[in-house]
């Protein structure tokens, strides 16, 4: 099983960061980092609170520009690219507050992300159909979005990332405030997202147990700088990664 494109498909293998750092004023948010993330592969990015994750995310999608440094799609530039230019060229992200349309059915929130993407009412209802059934939404379609508990609210915003099948998909903690069931049901999802979607996902999660199974690699972040990075086995291990986030547990 494959998932039908609005887009057709995306050239770019990589979305890479090359020695970005962002300050504001005297503080600097992030110094000097630089990772990729792969389609077809899972990277972790975790760190403490005030590590800089969301900063970095909020450049690799257009809602920040670094203060240095490139990022970088395939071999093209984007220091000019507003969010908008980001989301059309297969790049898009879910957010900690589900930013949903809650006074619009599920269904129409999906949809109407597809559409502007440049689907037809017809091809972005069908996808958005498609997308909510594999996500577990299929019986909620025509729920009002300001009615859902607020695990299927995060499951909604990650419809709305999907849809369009973009190259690239950058979670911001999507298992927060999950039951441990629920972090499970969400471990399959993530998993799959790879080989049905053909994207690459960039995953930022405080969730040790989810992180640990389904990330290929994962890239640590600490005031703003990298500690490590290496596969979840090599993180595990890794003294200053436990000293600094992971604890001796």
């Amino acid at each position: 099983m494959r998932f039908s494109s609005l887009e057709t498909s995306y050239g770019a293998r990589a979305l890479s960061v090359s020695d970005v750092s962002v300050t504001f004023g005297a503080l600097a948010a992030i110094s000097e980092v630089s990772l990729s993330v792969e389609r077809s592969r899972i990277l972790g990015l975790i760190g403490p609170n005030g590590a800089g994750k969301t900063t970095l995310v909020n450049c690799l999608t257009g809602f920040l520009k670094p203060t240095s440094g490139a990022i970088l799609l395939g071999d093209s530039e984007t220091a000019r690219w507003n969010a908008k230019e980001f989301r059309r060229a297969g790049i898009s992200r879910t957010f900690q507050a589900g930013r949903l349309f809650k006074e619009m059915s599920v269904l129409e929130n999906v949809e109407v992300t597809a559409i502007a993407l440049g689907g037809t009412h017809r091809q972005s209802r069908a996808h958005a159909l498609e997308i909510l059934g594999w996500i577990g939404l299929g019986d909620k379609t025509a729920a009002a979005a300001g009615a859902l508990p607020y695990t299927d609210e995060r499951r909604v915003g990650l419809a709305r990332a999907l849809v369009g099948r973009p190259a690239f998909v950058l979670m911001d903690e999507p298992a927060a405030g999950m039951s441990d069931h629920e972090c499970e049901a969400l471990i399959d999802v993530i998993r799959q997202v790879p080989e049905l979607f053909g994207c690459g996902v960039l995953l930022i999660e405080h969730n040790m147990h989810l992180v640990m199974n389904i990330c290929h690699q994962i890239h640590v972040l600490d005031g703003g700088r990298t500690l490590a990075e290496g596969t979840p086995n090599e993180i595990k291990a890794n003294k200053d990664v436990i000293s600094a986030y992971l604890g001796d547990d």
